[in-house]
């Protein structure tokens, strides 16, 4: 049988199954659920044993919450299962909606990055496979992140002590996307694979993504890639104008794989086109063109004897650019700016042998990281060429005195160096007439150190609870340092400030987990007091694009890069119920809370802080069946920051019907196949994101109907 019949037997299969079958769930009639991967949680610590899971031993089933409880601090985790299902393009659609979590969404669907906890941009570390991203996404809420979820095999949002692993920069929080491009394993039937595609009402979203693995005799390889395109979207009402974007891209590896390890190679490249939708942007039919090419290598070796039990190492070089096109000051369309970014990181990490003491047993590891970036941006861009370099060393220590309890401490000692062009502004940023700013080069050293201490400690009932505390510094960045004009883009003209000193910040955060039985919970709360917070401070003033402007202009808002001392408090809970028994599953309820109040110390608010959001629904899966009805509402927004405005609040329904089927793959040429229909923003809502600097300018989506079909082989 030819693969087009093949799959078309396997469409036919599936829709002629009865809806009746998913309700009613008879026992004699169920069919076999489709078993998922189990999922490895390796981004917390550098300490592993085996390979930890998420939750329960065995695999998760469709619709389950994962909750990581061998981990000390927080962890958030996508899975391939609901990156299929969900589809997001974008490292912020994809954890928008989760507790704890916002994103930018300053390009719905293209330029979306995390917030975790209020912080975003230079205190939050997008990663890939355990390397920086090599983007410039932290530079401006406009650029995309090179990294498209679909490929992934799972997504981890790190929190808390064991951000430490990763640097200063992931003060705030640690964004993992992990995947197989540099292939850790040999497939058991030599070749397995996943092939995703969906269409999307909103947007005449179209997508399509591929992984595929195989291997044998010691060698194995991996390819993917992936494809997505879309109009300008529809929000209540009309059009938001300049939102269309396409991204494509993809990746080959291969790894040699042995008794005591392995190492490989991979190549990725990504590009695509997207507009900025709202304000001088939409006017100027501003748009960007990102493009990447990254090569990452990787390896473990395991000694047969010796004081290290693992050795591991990850390696990265990434050349990133992209133009920013669009109508100048002189009614001509071009390029109005463009952005590079040259960046190397490497990572080595010695796990030593387990070592018994009196109090119990000790296993850790000691780690090394070096990065070096080079930024340089042409035309109308703000920030000068900038070179920064760092190099660290840490160390992280675990004591088990007993079985269930847990101690664990970490430790980090980082050098930093950027080098640039500073400017010196007049103290109040407004231009004095025949005088232009002075220039001169600079370089600032930092060493930020940083150490923490938990505790993870089993509970009766399944439950897991762990108590962290951490002392974390941060180096300034150099667009903080160095920053001097107009950002067309996002209608700004930064500044920055040279002498800018090191933020600290000291959290004190405690968790509850379950992740067994019908009964799934994770509950944190935490507390954050920071010592010379840097934030963009808005002046009041608007410039055109040169500085000489400023005060008299009316394009770009001025902000200033300043210091002050604040408070960050929170809570994120979410939870699951099964409350039947249906079939071969359950149904039941699920809910989540999350806020964050952020606060200066002389009683203001700190800017772009999400709302407080409350959310629950319903959920039943059986028999290869799966649906979901819930709704979450988020609050308005009061709390504001000098100049900023109160955001409304917003309920977004939303709602998923699909089914999942077992298949012979010698018949059908799959081994499952999962078709369903996804709908998000069902009420129509107005939805304003009081995250982003375009709340006020546009709307997200209004009511989307999605269509995804996935078949693994």
């Amino acid at each position: 049988m030819t693969p087009t019949l093949r799959l078309a037997a396997l469409a036919g299969t599936i829709l002629s199954a009865p809806v009746s079958a998913g309700l009613l769930a008879a026992p004699a009639r169920a069919q076999p659920a489709v078993a998922l991967d189990e999922i490895s949680v390796t981004s917390p610590s550098p300490i592993q044993t085996g390979h930890p899971t998420v939750g329960n031993a065995a695999p998760l089933q469709t619709g389950i919450l994962p909750v990581a409880t061998n981990t000390f601090s927080p962890v958030t985790v996508v899975t391939q299962d609901q990156i299929a299902r969900d589809q997001p393009r974008t490292l912020g659609d994809a954890l928008f909606d989760r507790p704890g979590i916002s994103s930018t969404t300053y390009a719905p669907g293209a330029a979306s990055r995390p917030i975790i906890r209020g912080l975003d941009n230079a205190r939050v570390r997008i990663q890939e496979n355990g390397i920086v991203n090599g983007g410039v996404s932290d530079l401006g809420e406009d650029h995309a992140v090179p990294v498209n979820p679909l490929v992934s095999d799972r997504i981890e949002v790190i929190r808390g002590p064991a951000t430490l692993r990763y640097g200063s920069g992931a003060i705030g929080g640690v964004v993992s996307a992990d995947n197989n491009r540099v292939p850790t394993f040999i497939p058991a039937n030599g070749v397995q694979g996943q092939v995703t595609s969906g269409f999307s009402s909103v947007d005449n979203g179209r997508l399509g993504a591929a992984t595929v693995d195989a291997g044998a005799d010691g060698i194995a390889v991996h390819a993917d890639g992936f494809r997505t395109a879309s109009d300008s979207y529809a929000i209540p009402g009309g059009i938001q104008r300049n939102s269309y974007n396409e991204s494509q891209g993809g990746a080959v590896g291969i790894s040699a794989i042995g008794d005591r390890g392995f190492v490989g190679l991979s190549f990725s490249h990504y590009d695509a086109i997207y507009a900025i939708p709202g304000g001088v942007a939409e006017q100027d039919r501003t748009r960007l063109t990102p493009n990447q090419d990254r090569v990452l290598s990787r390896g473990e070796y395991r000694p047969l004897d010796g004081p290290f039990e693992v050795i591991r190492y990850w390696a990265g070089y990434s050349v990133y650019r992209h133009n920013e096109v669009g109508i100048g000051e002189d009614g001509i369309e071009g390029v109005q700016a463009i952005f590079k970014n040259r960046e190397a990181e490497e990572r080595l990490e010695l796990q030593h042998v387990p070592v018994d003491t009196p109090f119990g047993r000790l296993t850790g590891a000691l780690g090394f990281q070096s990065d070096r970036r080079v930024i340089n941006t042409q035309l109308e861009s703000f920030l000068p060429k900038t070179e920064s370099r760092a190099n660290a060393v840490y160390l992280f220590e675990e004591l088990e005195l007993r079985p269930g309890t847990r101690l664990q401490a970490a430790g980090r000692y980082e050098v930093d160096r950027l080098s640039s062009i500073a400017a010196q502004f007049p103290a109040d940023y407004a231009p004095v007439d025949g005088q232009d700013p002075f220039q001169y080069a600079r370089t600032r050293r930092f060493a930020p150190k940083s150490a923490s201490i938990g505790a993870l400690q089993d509970l009766p009932f399944g439950f897991v609870a762990s108590l962290n505390g951490s002392y974390v510094e941060r180096g300034p960045t150099g667009y903080e340092l160095f920053s001097q004009g107009p950002h067309d883009a996002t209608a700004t003209f930064e500044i920055g400030n040279p002498d800018l000193k090191k933020e600290r910040a000291r959290t004190v955060e405690a968790s509850i987990r379950r992740a067994e039985g019908p009964l799934r919970l994770d509950a944190t709360g935490y507390y954050t007091r920071y010592t010379g917070f840097i934030y963009r401070n808005f002046t009041g003033l608007a410039c055109d694009d040169d500085f000489a402007s400023c005060g008299s202009g009316t394009e770009n808002r001025q902000i200033v890069y300043q210091q002050q001392n604040a408070t960050f408090y929170g809570a994120e809970i979410i939870g699951q119920y099964d409350l039947l028994p249906v079939g071969d599953g359950f149904a039941g309820v699920e809910a989540q809370f999350d806020f964050v109040r952020a606060q200066f110390d002389n009683g203001t608010n700190v800017p772009r802080i999400p709302p407080y959001r409350l959310g629950g629904g319903v959920y039943l899966r059986a028999d290869g069946w799966f649906a979901r009805v819930n709704l979450l509402h988020a609050f308005d927004h009061q709390a504001t920051a000098l100049f900023e405005t109160p955001t409304p609040g917003y309920d977004d329904l939303r709602a998923e019907l699909s089914y999942t089927k077992a298949v012979d793959p010698a018949v059908y040429g799959a081994s499952a196949i999962t078709l369903g229909v996804q709908g998000r923003n069902l009420l129509d809502a107005d939805i304003r994101n009081s995250t982003s600097f375009k709340k006020d300018e546009i709307l997200l989506p209004g009511r989307n109907i999605r269509l995804f079909l996935t078949a693994r082989f």
